[in-house]
C-alpha cells in the first residue's frame, strides 16, 4: 500500500492539535480530520446568554443515559475541540497521582508511567500554551527547577482578600496556572484583556491558549500539513490481517471519502474515540477495533464536579475571577484520612446564569444583586474507574453513556469543608448555592469536558486497550492521544496532561517515522 499520508490525526483538540504541531516540522505528510469548522469570531463569543444559556457553540447531538433517557452532551465540535471554551486551567498532575491512591470509595490505580516520564513534556506544553503561574505555591505540586513560562496572573482586590482570608485559616492558596496570552506589564499591547467571559466562552481576540491557536495554526504553517474541516470520521477499516488500519472513512459535504495513512491517531475525545472503535467492528475485530480485552469504552471518568456560589458580604466587582485555588484537601490530610479534592474559582456569574439556575422565578434585581456579590467556586473530586461506567453504541449508531457516580463521600466532604469556611472568608454563613448552569449543561452526566479513561493504557493487553506508547495492543498502526488513555482521573483539569502526553507520543512517532 502506498498511503496518502504518513499520519492521519482524527480530532484537533488538546491531544490531536498538540500532536499535529509536534509532528509538523518533520516534513511528513500529515492529515488532520476535524468534524467541526473554525469557530466563528463574532460578538456572541462574549455573550454569557448566547454561550451558556442558549448553547450557541454546543454540539447539536443527542445521546442517551443508562436508562435510555436522551440528553444533549456539553460537547463542542470545532477546530480546537473543547479547548475553544475551556477555562485554560493547565495543572500538572501531582506526583502521587501516578501511583496507587486509596480513596474512601475505592482505589485509584497506578499509571504505567511516572511523573518523571511526563515532566519534560509538561514543561514543553506549558511553554506552547503560554502558562502563567508561580512554582512552589501549591503545596501538592512536584518540585520543578524551571519556572513557569510567564508570571502568575494577579488577583483582583476581592480575590486578593479571599487569598488573605484563606491564608489566615492556615491554608495555602495559590495562583491557578492559566494558559492565556496576557502581558500584565504592558496591558496596552497584551492580547488578553482579562475579560469576564473567558471561562466557558470562546475568545474573540484569540488570547486564550487553546488547541486551535497554539496547536493547529502553527502546524498549518508547514506545507506538509493538511486540515479538512466538516470531516466526520465514521469508520476505520483494517487490512485483511486485521493488524493495520488501512482506510479512514469520512463523511464530508454529503459524500463518502476514504483516506489511507501509515499511522492513524484517534483523538476525538474519550467518548467519541471509543465510539469510533466500537463502530469499526469487523470480522477480525468483532467487538470493535482494539477490543480483544473488552475494555474499549469502559472505565469512563469525568470527575465529581460542582459549581457553588458563595454570597460575599461585600460586593465582588471582579472581572477575571479564576486566579486562585486550594489543594490542601487534595490528598489525605488532618481533615480526613482520604483525599477530598480540589477547590478553585470559575468565571464570574452574572444575572442571566443565576436566574437560569434558580429554583424559582424572582425579579431580575434579585439576581443582579446576587451576581454582584457572588464568589463562584469550582470543586473537583476524583471519580474512580469502574468497568460498568462505559460508552456503548447502538445499532443506529447512537452513543449511550452509562455512568453512575462513585467516591461521592469525598465530594460531599469537600463541599461541607468549603461551606464551613464561609463566615471566615467574608461570605454569608451557610449560603453556598449550587449552580447547574455551566457551559449550558448540568453536571455531571452531560458535563463531558473532563472525559477520560475509555481506552486506558497499560502493560497487560488483557486489561488495557493501549500500550505505554498509546498504541493499540491489537493493531500495529493505531494510536490514541486524547483523554481516553487515562488510567485514573485525578482531581484537576486533564487538559495539560493530555497535551503533555501528546508530545510524549509525538517523540515516539517521530522515532518510528524516521
Amino acid at each position: 500500500m502506498n498511503p496518502d499520508y504518513d499520519v492521519i490525526i482524527i480530532g484537533t483538540g488538546a491531544g490531536g492539535g498538540t500532536l499535529a504541531r509536534k509532528l509538523a516540522p518533520s516534513g511528513k505528510r500529515i492529515l488532520l480530520l476535524e468534524r467541526g469548522e473554525w469557530l466563528p469570531r463574532e460578538k456572541e463569543n462574549w455573550s454569557t446568554k448566547a454561550v451558556m444559556l442558549e448553547g450557541r457553540y454546543k454540539a447539536h447531538e443527542c445521546w442517551q443515559d443508562k436508562d435510555g433517557k436522551p440528553f444533549a452532551p456539553g460537547a463542542h465540535y470545532w477546530v480546537g475541540g473543547n479547548t475553544k471554551v475551556y477555562g485554560a486551567a493547565l495543572f500538572r498532575f501531582r506526583r502521587e497521582d501516578f501511583g496507587e491512591i486509596r480513596h474512601h470509595g475505592g482505589v485509584s490505580p497506578a499509571w504505567p508511567i511516572t511523573y518523571d516520564d511526563l515532566s519534560p513534556y509538561y514543561l514543553e506544553a506549558e511553554r506552547w500554551y503560554h502558562v502563567h503561574g508561580h512554582r512552589g505555591e501549591d503545596p501538592t505540586e512536584a518540585a520543578c527547577a524551571d519556572p513557569y513560562p510567564h508570571p502568575a496572573v494577579s488577583h483582583e482586590p476581592r480575590i486578593q482578600r479571599l487569598h488573605d482570608d484563606l491564608s489566615r485559616l492556615g491554608l495555602r492558596p495559590f495562583h491557578v496556572p492559566l494558559g492565556i496570552n496576557l502581558d500584565e506589564s504592558d496591558r496596552a499591547r497584551s492580547a488578553c484583556i482579562r475579560c469576564e467571559t473567558c471561562d466557558g466562552h470562546p475568545c474573540l481576540v484569540d488570547a486564550k491558549a487553546d488547541a486551535a491557536t497554539c496547536g493547529v495554526r502553527p502546524a498549518l504553517a508547514h506545507p506538509n500539513v493538511t486540515l479538512l474541516t466538516g470531516a466526520m470520521v465514521t469508520r476505520l477499516e483494517t487490512d485483511a490481517s486485521g493488524r493495520r488500519v488501512e482506510r479512514v472513512v469520512v463523511e464530508r459535504g454529503g459524500k463518502t471519502e476514504r483516506y489511507t495513512g501509515a499511522i492513524v491517531v484517534v483523538s476525538a475525545g474519550a467518548i467519541n474515540s471509543a465510539a469510533l472503535l466500537l463502530r469499526s467492528a469487523c470480522a477480525a475485530h468483532p467487538r470493535g477495533l482494539g477490543n480483544s480485552s473488552d475494555q474499549v469504552g469502559r472505565n469512563y471518568m469525568c470527575h465529581n464536579n460542582s459549581v457553588m456560589l458563595a454570597i460575599s458580604k461585600t460586593p465582588n466587582p471582579t472581572r477575571f475571577q479564576k486566579t486562585i485555588a486550594v489543594n490542601d484537601f487534595y490528598l489525605a490530610s488532618e481533615a480526613w484520612d482520604f483525599p477530598m479534592g480540589h477547590i478553585s474559582m470559575v468565571g464570574k456569574s452574572d444575572a442571566d446564569t443565576i436566574a437560569a439556575g434558580a429554583p424559582a422565578p424572582a425579579p431580575r434585581v434579585v439576581f443582579s444583586t446576587m451576581a454582584s456579590h457572588a464568589l463562584d467556586f469550582w470543586l473537583t473530586s476524583e471519580d474512580l474507574p469502574d468497568p460498568e461506567n462505559r460508552v456503548t453504541v447502538g445499532s443506529d449508531g447512537r452513543i449511550t453513556l452509562r455512568y453512575t457516580p462513585n467516591n461521592e463521600e469525598a465530594h460531599r466532604r469537600l463541599i461541607r469543608t468549603l461551606k464551613g469556611m464561609l463566615s471566615k472568608i467574608g461570605c454569608e454563613e451557610g449560603r453556598l448555592l449550587p449552580s447547574h448552569v455551566y457551559l449550558g449543561k448540568k453536571i455531571p452526566l452531560a458535563g463531558v469536558a473532563h472525559q477520560c479513561g475509555t481506552l486506558r493504557f497499560g502493560t497487560d493487553p488483557r486489561t488495557s486497550v493501549l500500550d505505554v506508547n498509546c498504541k493499540a495492543h491489537d493493531l500495529d498502526n493505531l494510536y490514541c492521544v486524547d483523554g481516553g488513555f487515562f488510567a485514573s482521573s485525578t482531581a484537576v483539569n486533564p487538559a495539560l496532561t493530555i497535551m503533555a502526553n501528546a508530545l510524549r507520543v509525538g517523540d515516539h512517532l517521530l522515532s518510528r517515522l524516521a
